[in-house]
């Protein structure tokens, strides 16, 4: 059995940087817990000449990431440079064919090409880890492809996005507005200083739903359309009325089969100020998974940042180390197939409605006749005026109501020219 092993790092980022000074650090323990001798010998990042927190070895550097697998002998290769294509995909697919193990953190990627790149590994007997894809430093795919392997997994859902549960978060505690809170999640590195907006639209919770999905269900990964909304048309004023309503707000991603059919959807829910999902707060992520027999089980922890990644990923090196070679998804590439997706037409479910209007006779009784005419039954109604603009807000709770009549109301909505703007729309979790 081979007891020296050679990495490869490619990305010098945050994860980057802390994932070389942990595997230097932890060397010795590593070694003692696995009994197998590891080195870095190569790593790559875009520019050489950046200021880090140590320096570079000009003998291990290598400014193109192929030629690693070239000049080389490597056995596990860290990709941790974080995009869907380009040289990620392409270095990741190239150290696979040849025979050379991958740990990544990059959702984007696997949950675009995990399908692939899952078989490429398979047939070369080799892994591809990426425990650090999902939830930061949460073991949950470790957790379902070996901790309740056996287990019937029926529905998972959680907080998935740490820069989404922040602003929520702080927007409640501080009463002030979307902007202002991006702004200081920006200042504190939460939410990218630049373009935030894959966090805040739910495409980055979307990606971790779908490969949760995979791995839950035994199935490929799912490329149909799905329910996916983000939290930017939250406003201050939301917090405000859900408050009363005993609610919190929280980004869900959540992924079930209903009717032997798969159903996976990210948007904002109000959830119960009681519940455990309604008490993860700030940059904390939590994923909860039901099943036969385990009933309900809970995991919890930090979702972004380097040290939560790198956590994940060292756990990786240590199962290939250890010699667990296994299929990148827990049952052979051949073995998966693709599931057929649910109607999220036919979702039914309870609804808040808040709609901002001119406040004058007769607008409150148009506004319910059009939901009435799409079958939506409202459970409760407050009506909040602002006698100052002669506008006001009017928030409806419904009883359950399938998906497909809210679209249709809402686009109705649209004619009447005593709305001011579009409604915010919040499903009840």
């Amino acid at each position: 059995m081979k007891q020296n092993f050679n990495i490869a790092i490619i990305g010098l980022g945050q994860i980057g940087n802390y994932l070389f000074n942990e595997l230097k650090i932890k060397k010795k323990d590593i070694e003692i817990k696995t009994g197998k001798k590891i080195n870095v010998v190569a790593i790559s990042a875009k520019n050489k000449n950046k200021k880090r927190k140590f320096k570079i070895n000009k003998k291990i550097f290598f400014k193109n990431p192929i030629d690693i697998i070239k000049n080389k002998k490597i056995d596990i290769l860290f990709e941790v440079i974080g995009s869907s294509d380009g040289i990620s995909k392409k270095i990741v697919e190239t150290a696979l064919k040849n025979k050379i193990h991958v740990i990544t953190p990059n959702k984007a990627l696997i949950s675009k090409h995990g399908d692939y790149l899952s078989s490429l590994a398979e047939k070369n007997k080799v892994n591809l880890e990426f425990e650090a894809a999902v939830a930061g430093g949460i073991p949950i795919i470790r957790t379902i492809k070996e901790g309740l392997a056996t287990n019937k997994i029926n529905k998972i859902y959680g907080i998935l996005n740490g820069t989404c549960n922040y602003i929520l978060s702080q927007m409640e505690k501080t009463k002030d507005n979307f902007s202002n809170v991006l702004k200081n999640a920006q200042l504190l590195g939460y939410a990218e200083p630049v373009n935030p907006k894959l966090d805040l639209n739910g495409y980055d919770a979307l990606a971790k739903v779908k490969i949760l999905s995979a791995l839950a269900f035994n199935k490929k990964i799912s490329k149909s359309n799905n329910l996916m909304e983000g939290i930017e048309r939250i406003e201050a004023k939301d917090f405000e009325i859900v408050d009363r309503l005993n609610l919190r707000i929280k980004l869900l991603g959540i992924t079930e089969i209903i009717e032997n059919k798969l159903f996976e959807r990210v948007h904002p829910c109000l959830v119960d100020k009681n519940s455990y999902i309604g008490n993860v707060s700030d940059v904390m992520n939590a994923v909860i998974l039901e099943g036969d027999p385990i009933g309900q089980s809970v995991l919890q922890g930090e979702g972004a940042g380097p040290g939560p990644t790198s956590s994940a990923l060292m756990s990786d090196l240590l199962s290939i180390l250890r010699g667990n070679t296994k299929n990148p998804f827990g049952i052979a590439s051949k073995k998966r197939t693709f599931s057929s997706p649910y109607n999220s037409d036919n979702y039914l479910n309870s609804l808040y409605l808040r709609i901002e209007v001119k406040d004058k006779p007769g607008v409150l009784s148009s506004i319910t006749n059009i939901l009435a005419k799409y079958k939506i039954s409202v459970q409760r109604l407050i009506q909040i005026p602002d006698n100052k603009k002669k506008t006001a807000s009017i928030v409806i709770i419904t009883h359950k109501t399938k998906e497909i009549n809210s679209k249709k109301c809402l686009a109705s909505f649209k004619n009447n020219k005593n709305i001011l703007k579009d409604p915010v729309l919040l499903r009840l979790f």
